[in-house]
C-alpha cells in the first residue's frame, strides 16, 4: 500500500476549490484542456515543469495519470480520473468546513492586525450568497465568522447564545398574499422563534428545485418524478431547512419519501449534491440553482423561497450588527447577489417584525398584518 502526502492551500471564495493542491491542480487542467501545453498555459507553468511533476508523481503513487499519443489529445487514465472525483468529492462533502477554516483564519489575522475590526457570528443553513456576503462585508472591516449547520441547529444556537445571527429559509407562497400551507415549516421553527424576542433582517429571495445532469436526459420535472423506477436521488440532511421544505412538498404532493429510492441518503451541503449528480452517483438531488449552474448541470424551479437572518432584538444596536445592515443595504452588495443564478435581493438589509412575515404567525388570526404580507411579496 502506497503511502502519500497531499499538501493543500487555501484558495479565495471565488476559486474552483476553496482548498488547493498542485497534483489535483494539474489533472483538473489536463482533464479540462485536453493537452498538457494547454494546460500549462492555464496554470501559468511551463509545459516543462508540468510535465516533469506529472511524471514525478506518476513514480511516486505507481500509476500512469495521464494518457497520451502523439496527434492526439491528452485524457486522464482510469486511476487520474478517479483520484480527480473522490478528491473533489471530498471537497464537495466538506465545503462548509473549509468555509468555515477559512473564516477562522481570516477573523484571527484581522484582529490580531486591527483591534477595531468588528467580528459578527453566524449560525446558518448552507448558502451560497452568504459566502459571497463575507467577502463583501470584510471590504469594510466586517468579518462574518460563519458555522453551516442546519436551519434548526442555527437557531437553536442563536436561542443558546453561540451565535448573534441564525439564518434560514421558508417557502413563499406561489400567489402574492395567498395563504401558504406550512404545517411542517410550522412544527420545525415556531417553537424556537418568539415575536418581541427575535427580528428578522431580510437577506434574499432564491430558487430551490431539482438538480439534474445537463440536458436533463430523463425528463424529469417535479418531484412526482423521482419516484419513477431507476431514478436515483440524494438528498440533504435531516435538519437542513431544505429537507425541511422538500418534506413539506412530498407531503402536501402526497408522495411517500420512501417511494423515492436515495431518499435515505444524504449530503452535507448543496454543493455536495450538485457534485453527486454531477459525477454520476445520482440522477437528482433538490438544492439551489447557484450550486447546479456551477457545475454545468441543468435545474428546475419547483419553489421560491425567502432566506432571512435571525437575530435577538436586543442586538441590533451592536456595532457589528450595525455594520451588516448597512452592507446588506448598498446598491453594490444587492447588484453582486442578484448575479447569483437563482438569488434576488429581498428587502436586503431591513429589520422585519417576525410575526408580520413568517406565513405561520400572518395567518394566525392577528389582524391588520395583511399590508406587510404583501410587502413581503412585491
Amino acid at each position: 500500500m502506497h503511502r502519500i502526502s497531499l499538501h493543500y492551500a487555501l484558495g479565495t471564495a471565488a476559486a474552483s476549490a476553496l482548498i488547493r493542491n498542485p497534483l489535483l491542480d494539474l489533472l483538473q487542467a489536463v482533464s479540462a484542456q485536453g493537452s498538457i501545453s494547454a494546460a500549462a498555459r492555464v496554470l501559468g507553468l511551463s509545459y516543462r515543469h508540468v510535465w516533469g511533476e506529472l511524471k514525478r508523481w506518476e513514480g511516486e503513487l505507481g500509476q500512469p495519470l495521464i494518457l497520451w499519443e502523439k496527434g492526439q489529445a491528452a485524457r486522464l487514465s482510469e486511476f487520474g480520473a478517479k483520484l480527480l472525483l473522490a478528491e473533489r468529492q471530498v471537497q464537495a462533502r466538506l465545503l462548509p468546513q473549509i468555509e468555515a477554516l477559512r473564516a477562522d483564519l481570516e477573523r484571527a489575522f484581522a484582529i490580531a492586525f486591527d483591534d477595531a475590526v468588528h467580528v459578527l457570528s453566524f449560525h446558518a443553513s448552507h448558502d451560497e450568497a452568504l459566502a459571497a456576503l463575507g467577502d463583501e462585508a470584510r471590504a469594510g472591516g466586517l468579518h462574518l465568522d460563519v458555522r453551516f449547520t442546519g436551519s434548526v441547529d442555527a437557531i437553536r444556537a442563536l436561542n443558546e447564545g453561540r451565535c448573534t445571527l441564525a439564518g434560514f429559509h421558508v417557502r413563499l407562497p406561489a400567489v402574492p398574499g395567498s395563504r401558504l400551507s406550512s404545517s411542517h415549516s410550522q412544527r420545525s421553527y415556531k417553537p424556537l422563534l418568539r415575536p418581541g424576542l427575535h427580528k428578522l433582517i431580510g437577506f434574499a429571495r432564491r430558487s430551490q428545485g431539482l438538480i439534474v445532469a445537463r440536458g436533463n436526459p430523463l425528463r424529469l420535472r417535479g418531484l412526482f418524478d423521482l419516484a419513477r423506477p431507476g431514478v436515483r436521488f440524494v438528498n440533504r440532511a435531516r435538519g437542513t431547512g431544505t429537507r425541511v421544505v422538500l418534506d413539506e412538498l412530498l407531503g402536501e404532493l402526497g408522495v411517500a419519501p420512501s417511494a423515492i429510492p436515495g431518499y435515505a441518503a444524504d449530503e452535507p451541503s448543496h454543493a455536495a449534491v450538485a457534485q453527486a449528480v454531477a459525477t454520476g452517483q445520482a440522477d437528482a438531488g433538490f438544492g439551489i440553482e447557484a450550486s447546479a449552474r456551477s457545475r454545468g448541470l441543468d435545474f428546475v424551479p419547483l419553489v421560491e423561497e425567502a432566506y432571512f437572518l435571525a437575530c435577538l432584538k436586543s442586538t441590533l444596536e451592536q456595532p457589528a450588527t450595525r455594520a451588516l445592515l448597512a452592507v446588506l443595504r448598498t446598491a453594490q452588495w444587492q447588484q453582486r447577489l442578484a448575479q447569483l443564478p437563482g438569488y434576488a435581493p429581498m428587502q436586503s438589509g431591513e429589520v422585519l417584525s417576525m410575526s408580520r412575515v413568517l406565513p405561520w404567525w400572518r395567518f394566525g388570526g392577528r389582524g391588520g398584518e395583511g399590508g406587510s404580507a404583501r410587502k413581503l411579496e412585491q
